[in-house]
């Protein structure tokens, strides 16, 4: 299927590796020209140096876009390479460790919220400032199925039931403007350095329970599973989609 995205100019935040890297690399095979952005130049390069080895066209950003300062830079910089911008894929997040509601921290509140959802509102507020002057576009927030049913951090579970309730509000608001607004959702995804997998290396009986009790393929899923489903989505096949968030999970969730 010709996904008719060659030439496309494309931000990816969180790119050096998992789940953004996949859907960077994913992209890139499809002909997009990709921006990749993460907080690690190393990675970062590296991660770069590979997908170009395949022809692929990449330009690079160092920014935490967890601030509207470097979320701006990071749309600037890929308004710079390229000249435009079609898709933004909001891919950086994370529990970072914190727990139940009576556990978790006010810093921990803060650095979640912001690096999950935040960092979404202020990347799509860049970059709907240029979609609007190319007179459309396409966003992708990459969600979790714990934004629609119970998960154990509650900064987490608050931060993507928000990013949910973002999508299907950007998705309304912005249609006049031809910008469609989707999210996906992966259910546990493993991928070397990932949270699964450090949690599967410090106890990996605790982890093949889990494996046999909660994932009923019984397996992880991967980050190029998540990634063919968020590059359709960013695609003219799925021009009639938006406001959805699609859960990418192997029936994980457990939510109608």
């Amino acid at each position: 299927m010709n996904l008719e995205l060659k030439g496309k100019a494309a931000l990816v935040t969180g790119s050096s590796r998992g789940i953004g890297r996949a859907i960077a690399a994913t992209l890139a095979k499809e002909g997009a020209r990709v921006c990749l952005s993460a907080r690690g130049a190393e990675a970062l390069e590296a991660t770069a140096k590979e997908l170009r080895s395949s022809g692929a066209s990449i330009a690079t950003v160092v920014a935490d876009v967890s601030t509207k300062e470097g979320a701006k830079a990071a749309v600037d910089a890929a308004v710079e390479a390229f000249g435009s911008l079609d898709i933004l894929v909001n891919n950086v997040g994370g529990s970072g460790g914190a727990g139940a509601f009576d556990m978790a921290t006010a810093e921990q509140w803060s650095t979640v919220l912001h690096g999950n959802l935040l960092s979404a509102v202020w990347c799509s507020q860049a970059a709907v400032e240029v979609m609007r002057a190319n007179s459309g576009g396409c966003i992708i927030h990459i969600n979790s199925i714990y934004g629609r049913e119970y998960a154990t951090s509650a900064p987490y579970t608050t931060a993507k039931a928000g990013l949910t309730a973002l999508t299907k509000e950007m998705a309304v608001d912005l249609a006049r403007h031809h910008i469609r607004v989707n999210g996906v959702a992966p259910g546990s995804i493993l991928f070397p350095g990932g949270s699964w997998d450090k949690r599967q290396k410090a106890d990996p009986e605790k982890v093949a329970r889990m494996v046999r009790n909660e994932l009923p393929w019984g397996r992880f899923g991967t980050p190029e599973e998540v990634a063919d489903v968020v590059v359709f989505l960013c695609s003219e096949r799925a021009r009639w989609v938006t406001g959805a968030t699609l859960p990418v999970d192997g029936g994980q969730g457990r939510a109608f």
